[in-house]
């Protein structure tokens, strides 16, 4: 499982940094390089981490996006979620290459610290649900039941949550207004993927309807 999971990694964040750099059309970007190394550093670390507590939930994290159990609009949501995040790391290789944006370095600094902060609560996220899979189905095989713990206690969503947050910092910390503004794409299809979700959950995970009412709130504590 380790080996896998230092296998995806590599080839996930490689992947990551040709979509970067092929249309910054140069490697002299401290930023790109910085958030590469990061995500490597804290995927390895936190994976590691994830594995050894939990490793019925790791071994669904590195299972592939499209599974023959999962619901058939998560899959098509789910294959244009993937390929909104390739198109926006070239839009973002191309801001640096030509200069649209001009982010001072406080901001960009700032992006990482909202970065830390959307990663740290998809792991929190993780550690109070041993159940968030990639993918939308029910797990009858490892005994799904309804989390209504941690950060469950105040959204019904919290790892995309995490996610909005995820995109917003990476988006700063890289210097790109255009990739900041197509965070909203992303914030429409996670709203999307709720609904695909909690369908699933309410017809097939029992409890989940009494857990809805008293947790009203998807994503944002007090607005949606």
């Amino acid at each position: 499982m380790i080996a896998k999971l230092v296998l995806q990694t590599f080839l996930w964040f490689g992947l990551m940094g040709v979509l970067l750099f092929v249309p910054a059309g140069t490697l002299r970007w401290p930023e790109a390089w910085f958030y590469l190394v990061l995500m490597v550093a804290l995927s390895l670390t936190l994976g590691v981490a994830l594995a050894r507590r939990d490793p019925g939930l790791m071994n669904e994290r590195l299972s592939p996006p499209i599974q023959k159990s999962q619901t058939a609009a998560d899959k098509v949501l789910l294959s244009v979620l993937l390929a909104g995040i390739f198109a926006w790391q070239i839009l973002m290789g191309l801001d640096f290459r030509f200069g649209w944006s001009a982010v001072p370095i406080w901001l960009q600094a700032a992006g990482a610290v909202v970065l830390l902060l959307g990663i740290w609560i998809c792991y929190l996220t993780m550690m109070e649900n041993s159940f968030a899979a990639p993918v939308v189905k029910i797990q009858d095989e490892r005994g799904q039941k309804v989390i209504t713990t941690g950060p469950y206690a105040y959204v019904r969503h919290p790892m995309y949550g995490g996610a909005i947050f995820f995109f917003a910092g990476t988006a700063l910390l890289l210097g790109s207004w255009w990739g900041q503004a197509s965070v909203l794409v992303f914030i429409v299809l996670l709203g999307i993927r709720t609904f695909i979700e909690e369908k699933t959950l309410r017809a097939g995970l029992r409890g989940y309807d009494d857990y809805a009412a008293r947790v009203r709130y998807k994503l944002i504590p007090m607005v949606w």
